[in-house]
């Protein structure tokens, strides 16, 4: 049987202490090319450009998509000033992620966002983020954990009806290592699962068949963990339909 090809969209290393230094290297951290090729998908990194020619092609020769984590998301993509928290941000990355999830959407390719691939998702259909954590009213769970990373560390409440729920089958642990969150839900999208501490940790875009987005790493832990592995296989098994 045909393996799907799964594009994991890549980010830009600054190299900085190295005979290199000052280069930028396209990479993915090798967690996501296992998940998927466990899962039973063909991996490939997509490489960060601009041209709206190029990224058009890449997404159409694919079968299904992974945004990966990264930097933080530019605030002035969603109207936002700069605040005393902010991470690094690099708007080359956040506009080719743009384009090419655009270009996934409109050819309805199977989707799954990670980390900042939820964030950027929600920002590319209108929605905002809190640029960290501390400036989200009663924040109280422990966002950026101080364990391995394939250890869960705090519970998610899934939402009843969600294709999450088909998947998880209910509340589940999760790992988490994020200091930004979303805020303002973009349109047609709903939120399928929260911290304790009201903290969106989902999302999924209504009338389309696979458009999900999570707020850990579920890469980090599908080696050890069969809820997350399930989540790749899903993937995997919404990016076969049309082989």
């Amino acid at each position: 049987m045909k393996k799907p090809v799964i594009g994991i969209l890549g980010n830009l290393l600054l190299i900085e202490n190295d005979i290199f230094a000052g280069s930028e290297r396209s990479y993915v951290n090798n967690d996501y090319i296992k998940a998927v090729h466990m899962a039973g998908g063909v991996p490939v990194i997509i490489p960060p450009l601009l041209d709206n020619e190029i990224i058009d092609k890449q997404i159409s020769i694919l079968d299904g998509i992974i945004i990966s984590g990264g930097y933080d998301v530019n605030p002035l993509l969603y109207g936002d000033e700069p605040r005393e928290n902010l991470g690094f941000i690099h708007p080359l990355v956040d506009d080719f992620t743009i384009k090419a999830i655009k270009a996934a959407v409109g050819l309805n390719k199977p989707i799954l966002g990670i980390c900042k691939g939820a964030q950027i998702l929600n920002v590319t259909f209108g929605g905002t983020l809190y640029q960290d954590l501390s400036y989200m009213p009663g924040c109280f769970v422990k966002h950026s954990q101080n364990a391995k990373p394939d250890v869960a560390t705090h519970i998610i409440e899934v939402e009843k009806g969600s294709k999450l729920y088909e998947i998880t089958e209910g509340n589940t642990y999760v790992n988490s290592f994020h200091h930004q969150v979303l805020k303002d839900i973009a349109k047609d999208f709903k939120v399928t699962a929260r911290a304790k501490d009201g903290a969106v940790e989902a999302i999924e875009m209504e009338d389309k068949a696979f458009v999900m987005a999570v707020q850990w790493h579920p890469e980090m832990m599908a080696a050890t963990n069969e809820i997350m592995r399930r989540l790749f296989e899903r993937l995997i098994k919404e990016s076969s339909k049309t082989l």
